[in-house]
């Protein structure tokens, strides 16, 4: 009888433990979850003046990586500019795998209204830690306003389809 006993102590304990512990993890998934830790950069303008990502949060962010010298990267930036223009609530910002020299010289030809910042060969590694593992160009990606990846695209944009994706944040704000 008391081995009973002390086995029906032990399952009520075991079962209270469990409950328990699920109360905290419920509770943090009803927070908004951090930021993602790349919105701890900061990269330098064609001026070499530094801006942190993390200014970028609470609203919606199209980030574009990119160079001078990636054709189907040249081509989509008149895409990104109508966009841009068309969806004033979502950020749009050009991350160039360049030099700031070439991004400057081309700036000039090709402007575009949204910020683009510098950040050289090292853009390669920072696109393979958000999902990039080709390392290929151009690399898109739409971020929530909370800093969480909600959509990306490798390759040159499709505007129809990147649209469809702006109108979902733009319901969501």
């Amino acid at each position: 009888m008391k081995r009973r006993e002390l086995l029906r102590h032990a399952a009520l304990g075991a079962i209270s433990v469990a409950l328990y512990g699920m109360l905290p993890v419920r509770a943090a998934a009803a927070r908004a979850l951090p930021a993602h830790p790349f919105f701890g950069n900061s990269f330098p303008d064609v001026t070499g003046a530094e801006t942190g990502l993390d200014s970028y949060l609470g609203k919606p962010l199209v980030l574009n990586f990119w160079a001078t010298w990636c054709a189907p990267c040249v081509k989509e930036m008149p895409d990104l500019e109508l966009l841009h223009k068309k969806y004033p609530g979502i950020q749009f910002l050009g991350l160039a795998v360049d030099t700031t020299v070439n991004v400057e010289k081309f700036l000039k030809k090709i402007p575009v209204s949204y910020p683009v910042l510098i950040a050289g060969h090292g853009g390669i590694k920072q696109m393979r830690e958000l999902g990039n593992k080709q390392g290929g160009l151009p690399y898109t990606l739409v971020f929530d306003k909370h800093g969480q990846i909600a959509h990306e695209v490798l390759g040159q944009i499709k505007p129809a389809d990147l649209e469809r994706q702006l109108q979902g944040l733009e319901a969501s704000r």
